[in-house]
């Protein structure tokens, strides 16, 4: 599993200042200020440029924080998109109302099954990230 840390951009008039983060990292999103990175087990980050190295810390997710990166990373709204095209397509909007409906019954049990496994891979993914 992977953890995250945050740091703060920095710029003067000639460079941009970005976490020098190790290969496979996954910039998630930027809040308030703060960048959030994903970065793979057992990896370390290499020496920082001393323009954010004050900054750059591990994170504690808390339940607001990890709302709050889930919210604004495109790479979760990615997983997410691909969960819900997965179960579409087997099953059309219209499929999935029928069959709420008419649960309990083996079709339903049959559908769920087959949703909750794609929820199962979107949670494997985001967990892949530390999230």
């Amino acid at each position: 599993m992977a953890y995250l840390i945050s740091y703060r951009k920095a710029s003067d008039q000639y460079t941009d200042y970005i976490l020098a983060a190790p290969e496979g990292s996954t910039e998630l999103c930027t809040i308030d200020g703060v960048t959030y990175v994903s970065i793979p087990d057992g990896q370390v980050l290499p020496s920082q440029p001393e323009q954010i190295s004050s900054s750059v810390s591990e994170v504690t997710l808390t339940d607001e924080l990890r709302a709050d990166i889930h919210n604004a990373s495109i790479h979760i709204a990615v997983i997410s998109k691909r969960v819900a095209e997965q179960i579409s397509q087997r099953y059309s909007v219209t499929d999935e109302i029928k069959l709420l409906r008419t649960a309990p019954s083996e079709e339903f049990d049959i559908y769920n099954e087959y949703a909750e496994s794609c929820r199962a891979w979107g949670r494997a993914e985001k967990a892949k990230l530390g999230l």
